[in-house]
């Protein structure tokens, strides 16, 4: 009689063939984890104190397209879930780090800033003016203070913006 795997017990196999790996430093080992079979991921001791080595090549094959099919939903899943707090970051006062699109030649009082990552700032006190020549691409951050939004451009003295939204 051929004794199988309980599904508690494959969970905790595929978590700790998922992690375990990954925490060991070297990059072939997250490239092993994306397209490596369960058997190629582990040690010979470790597959055999799983039990693995009962399984036929049958049954191996299906366990593999299983953790194969996982690891795509996990990496599809781990996306969405970074995209959403990009986007979000944006509202929750997270700094803003990128690089001016185009040149930049300075506050004129109604100045509009865009970034490479697609925000868009405007400047918020019109008295400030600040005239360097144009730079192009400078590196910028925008920070929440507690006041408002402020924005450090190389070059140029902190000053308020508000942040447009863009459709």
């Amino acid at each position: 009689m051929m004794k199988t795997l309980g599904s508690g017990s494959i969970s905790c196999l595929m978590i700790a063939a998922l992690f375990i790996p990954g925490f060991a430093g070297p990059a072939w080992a997250a490239e092993e984890i994306l397209s490596g079979s369960i058997k190629e991921m582990m040690s010979p001791e470790e597959f055999k104190a799983a039990g693995l080595n009962k399984l036929s090549s049958e049954e191996l094959e299906k366990l593999n397209a299983w953790l194969q099919g996982y690891r795509e939903t996990t990496e599809k899943v781990t996306e969405k879930k970074t995209e959403k707090r990009v986007a979000r970051s944006f509202f929750h006062h997270e700094p803003v780090v990128s690089r001016v699109d185009g040149s930049f030649a300075g506050l004129r009082g109604h100045t509009v800033i865009k970034f490479e990552d697609g925000t868009a700032w405007k400047q918020a006190n019109i008295d400030d003016h600040a005239g360097p020549s144009p730079i192009d691409h400078p590196g910028a951050a925008v920070v929440w203070t507690g006041f408002g939004y402020k924005m450090r451009i190389q070059g140029v003295p902190e000053f308020y913006v508000n942040p447009v939204k863009t459709p």
